[in-house]
């Protein structure tokens, strides 16, 4: 999402509990629903967030989905296996305790893997994650190499055709034609996500395009964390920000 499409509104309102009745939901992980940890697999979620979240797709008649750039293997192994998923940034797709749908492999993905491994060899703090269909250099362990990973990210992309998609603290490589934006279009299309108001809750660039999406169908986006230019039209500070909204949104929904 280009930074001259976003709109810097320094103090977003905090979304009414109103919001969420006749929201079709969609809900990013990390950052959101969850802390950011220093590794990717530092990640926990706790039984009292997958029952809020159950209890709230329920009232929103089966209208919430995971939005996340985790696979969608991820997702099942963190406990959302019973949840509407759209993983990889929109690649990969999976129904409540159904198969999953996904491109397979490329091998360009296993030789950008390679790459990042051999770049990251003796520099403590990189990290590579290989994902189902993607791979990952994390550099939160060692900002000072963030610049140099994101020239090697770049030139790579260009060299295999595919695409890079920078967060916070990491370039992740994949194949490309999907992004959040576009898991929510997709989505939107079918039950049980059809008829309801769209409501995108993030906090990466990543997620502008999912505000993007939901504003064009009618809905707004709820932006977490610091304020930076957006699309979002509403804003929660933190990740217990998002937790408490959605356990206090019950009010809000008929």
């Amino acid at each position: 999402m280009p930074e001259s499409c976003l709109s810097a509104v320094p103090d977003l309102p905090v979304p009414p509990p109103a919001l969420l009745n006749g929201a079709a939901l969609f809900l990013d992980f990390d950052g959101t629903l969850a802390p950011i940890a220093d590794t990717p697999d530092g990640v926990e979620v706790d039984d009292a967030l997958l029952t809020l979240l159950a209890r709230l797709r329920d009232r929103l008649h089966g209208r919430l989905a995971i939005v996340s750039g985790r696979s969608v293997a991820t997702l099942h192994d963190f406990g959302f296996g019973d949840f509407l998923l759209a993983g990889t940034h929109g690649l990969e797709f999976a129904t409540p305790g159904g198969m999953v749908d996904a491109p397979r492999r490329l091998p360009a993905i296993n030789e950008a893997e390679a790459a990042f491994h051999s770049f990251a060899s003796g520099k403590p703090g990189l990290l590579v994650e290989r994902k189902t269909i993607s791979v990952g250099l994390h550099f939160r362990g060692a900002p000072q190499w963030g610049r140099d990973a994101g020239i090697l990210a770049e030139q790579l992309a260009d060299r295999l055709g595919l695409a890079l998609q920078p967060g916070k603290m990491l370039y992740e490589l994949r194949p490309g034609g999907a992004d959040k934006g576009s898991a929510l279009r997709t989505l939107m299309q079918k039950p049980p996500m059809a008829g309801g108001k769209p409501l995108f809750i993030g906090d990466d660039v990543t997620d502008e395009e999912g505000f993007a999406a939901a504003r064009e169908l009618g809905g707004a986006g709820i932006l977490v964390g610091a304020p930076r230019p957006t699309l979002a039209a509403f804003s929660l500070e933190q990740v217990a920000a998002v937790r408490h909204y959605l356990s206090q949104g019950f009010a809000g929904i008929d």
